[in-house]
């Protein structure tokens, strides 16, 4: 490839604020060092962390003062691979969440990262599909199987079911033989019944913890406690030994000790890269135990129009930046 002054579209931003201060620009393309491959993006996935971080939380304290690019789902085609990597070959149809919780700028038509970070894209999926997966199906599967170890026959509880993390994590409890109940809008409840939801609670006009009566052997919380205090009302559905696994907000002194005193346990999550995982999530998309839902699909141009529809969204599924065609 040419020199290090080759350039690349992406999207920066220069101050955190709303979805306004994200603009389009030309920056410098990366070059992947030895065992890291250098991904030419078609689609970029938007999740609620890449709006929260570019605000001013999320993971800006990771990332540090713009400017900077956000997005870690990448869904692409290896354009050229670093020494040491026996992985992957250029022309290989890749998805990945690289780096995170550090910056992977997937917001752009470039990025590198370690081969191992990356695997082999669905062949059941184009590539906006595709990039709609990596972060939600792996916080998904690192929370069902890593940390809640859910098993067949365990009843669990995910709340937020119909968001990008909850529909793949209602199919992955369903796929390892659990009972699995849902919270959701009711316009949402026949869809989140065939992902596999075998009980569907509509949170705006009942209370899970009055509905549930044979409690929960894991609670798998998308919402958590600073929304109606969700984290320590899921306590009250578990049973004993059971777990609360509280993904946005994190388990606070108060909230274990809580837990403690009902014997059951909260733990807190952040979701790590896993090329491995993702091989095994590819292969249950490609043999129909998974299905994907993408609710809007956006230009890279157009990426403040899809930050601000995933902030308002209470819907299905993820939105996607189409990056290249």
């Amino acid at each position: 490839m040419g020199g290090a002054t080759e350039t690349m579209r992406a999207v920066v931003q220069d101050g955190f604020g709303d979805a306004d201060v994200l603009y389009t620009a030309e920056v410098p393309r990366p070059r992947p060092l030895p065992t890291e491959v250098l991904v030419r993006v078609h689609a970029a996935g938007v999740n609620p962390v890449d709006w929260k971080t570019r605000s001013g939380g999320g993971m800006s304290a990771v990332l540090g003062e713009p400017p900077f690019i956000l997005g870690w789902d990448v869904s692409g085609v290896v354009a050229e691979v670093g020494f040491g990597v026996n992985t992957l070959r250029i022309g290989d149809e890749v998805f990945g969440m690289p780096w995170f919780p550090r910056p992977a700028g997937a917001y752009a038509e470039y990025v590198t990262a370690p081969s191992r970070q990356f695997t082999r894209k669905p062949d059941a999926l184009d590539h906006e599909h595709a990039a709609a997966v990596p972060l939600a199906a792996l916080t998904a599967w690192q929370t069902v199987t890593g940390v809640a170890h859910v098993e067949p026959g365990d009843r669990v509880l995910v709340h937020a079911a119909a968001g990008g993390v909850g529909h793949f994590a209602v199919q992955l409890a369903k796929e390892r033989g659990a009972w699995v109940i849902g919270t959701a809008s009711s316009r949402n409840h026949a869809w989140l019944r065939e992902l596999g939801a075998h009980d569907v609670i509509d949170y705006h006009t009942d209370r899970f913890e009055e509905v549930i009566a044979d409690g929960v052997d894991a609670v798998i919380d998308l919402v958590g406690d600073a929304v109606d205090r969700t984290s320590t009302r899921s306590l009250e559905v578990l049973r004993p030994g059971g777990i609360l696994v509280a993904v946005p907000s994190g388990v606070t002194p108060e909230l274990l000790d809580l837990a403690a005193q009902r014997g059951v346990r909260a733990s807190a999550f952040m979701v790590e890269p896993d090329g491995a995982a993702l091989t095994e999530v590819a292969r249950l998309i490609d043999a129909g135990a998974i299905s994907v839902y993408v609710d809007g699909v956006f230009p890279l141009a157009e990426v403040a129009d899809a930050h601000r529809r995933s902030e308002e969204s209470h819907g299905r599924g993820k939105f996607v930046l189409r990056v290249a065609d």
